[in-house]
């Protein structure tokens, strides 16, 4: 079930045909830990079940703008009472979020410093550490969900904005409504933590991408084998999406991998000096933009060009070709 299999030579047409052959078959559908991963992969097994959860929470997430406007408009005691006692449940919940990024932000060095060594090529990382690499995946495909859901869910930043701007006049005297453990400056400083995490855009695309630029570095040595691996799983993916004979049994595997794409090249862009889009870069964008919409409608993938479009960070830079650009801004 988890037997790599080898795949039809690309033709020249193809999305990276200029590049070397990557005929590597990632089973996302079952790849299965061997010996010496089942340590690790257990340890973010955990991390990935919690991150279903969050992302049902979050999808769900309904604000208390009704209670907050009427404590604003009758800022009585008894009001305020029944405000706050309608947003900390809420704002429990945002805290979790944020206290999840950090759990991300452990493990993710970890896997890298499994799939990133230098004694083997990223290639043979891919073919002998299927599970780490599926498990890394998830954690991309988590990220531009949690951001996407946080994007379409304003409330979330007007709840904490509130709570926290009440926190900071009253003090000490909404202790008892907040939490019974901590003191008031305890929870002022988390709350100042986790407001800056939500002032993000893209919240966990930065804990991703600012724990990924540490782990390059904290080991100079890995930074060529770490950007390898990154355009490496780029182009593997690439050339799975592209051969007709490559079948999963579920659609949403296929949705899956157009996802761990857009999340890989975003990644790559955030942490390589020279970002994705350059004339240098190991990774043909303008092939990837037409790939990305040469899919069926049922699709949707312009969410996934917007990502692309919105939270990447060379785009606009000068050494950006105005042909990329002008690909992927048109509809």
């Amino acid at each position: 079930m988890g037997k790599l299999l080898s795949l039809l030579a690309r033709d020249e047409n193809s999305c990276c045909s200029a590049q070397q052959k990557y005929d590597i078959f990632l089973d996302f559908e079952n790849a299965q830990p061997t010996e010496s991963e089942m340590e690790l992969f257990d340890e973010v097994q955990i991390v990935l079940t919690e991150a279903s959860d969050v992302l049902s929470d979050l999808k769900h997430y309904l604000g208390a703008d009704q209670y907050i406007r009427a404590a604003i408009n009758n800022p009585s005691a008894e009001q305020n009472a029944l405000t706050w006692e309608a947003l900390m449940p809420r704002i429990r919940t945002l805290r979790r979020f944020y206290f999840f990024s950090q759990k991300i932000a452990f493990v993710v060095p970890q896997i890298l410093t499994e799939i990133c060594s230098d004694d083997i090529t990223p290639s043979l990382h891919l073919e002998n550490q299927q599970a780490l690499v599926k498990q890394f995946s998830e954690i991309i495909e988590f990220v531009l969900k949690f951001d996407e859901y946080k994007m379409r869910t304003p409330a979330i930043q007007n709840d904490f904005s509130y709570y926290r701007r009440v926190l900071m006049r009253e003090g000490a005297s909404v202790h008892s409504f907040t939490d019974q453990d901590e003191d008031s400056n305890s929870n002022l400083n988390v709350a100042n933590k986790v407001s800056l995490f939500y002032a993000e855009a893209t919240p966990m695309l930065r804990t991703l991408s600012n724990v990924t630029s540490q782990f390059l570095n904290k080991d100079k040595r890995l930074v060529d084998y770490a950007i390898d691996m990154l355009s490496t799983m780029v182009k593997v993916c690439i050339r799975m999406l592209e051969t007709p004979t490559v079948q999963f049994r579920k659609q949403e595997t296929h949705l899956f991998m157009l996802r761990v794409l857009v999340g890989l090249i975003i990644l790559y862009d955030h942490v390589h000096p020279n970002g994705a889009f350059v004339k240098t870069s190991n990774i043909d964008i303008k092939g990837c933009v037409r790939l990305l919409k040469d899919q069926p409608e049922e699709f949707q993938t312009e969410n996934l060009l917007n990502a692309l479009r919105y939270t990447t960070a060379h785009l606009n830079d000068p050494s950006t070709s105005k042909t990329v650009r002008s690909l992927l801004m048109e509809a």
